[in-house]
């Protein structure tokens, strides 16, 4: 019964259905080259899974993980200073 829980919404891999039980992110994993299945963020996705079947973990950590997994996640950009203000404002009675 667990592992036929179904996710909020269906995972869209690239190629191929729909994932949208935890048993089908399950087989989705291990129909990949384990090369690919050795990778850290396929790692993670599989444990994620593997907790939410469990009830260690709960099914969105699962989503995410597979998510990211699959499309990738971009680094977010740091927050540059602004190059036009440096240091305190004067007033202008100060000045």
């Amino acid at each position: 019964m667990p592992w036929s829980r179904p996710f909020d919404e269906p995972i869209k891999p690239p190629k191929g259905r729909p994932t949208i039980t935890l048993k089908d992110a399950a087989a989705y994993i291990l129909k990949l080259p384990a090369a690919q299945q050795r990778r850290p963020e396929w790692q993670a996705a599989g444990e994620a899974v593997i907790m939410a079947a469990e009830d260690r973990g709960p099914l969105m950590h699962a989503h995410v993980g597979m998510m990211l997994a699959l499309h990738g996640a971009k680094p977010i950009p740091e927050a540059r200073p602004s190059r036009t203000h440096r240091g305190k404002r004067k007033l202008k009675r100060d000045r």
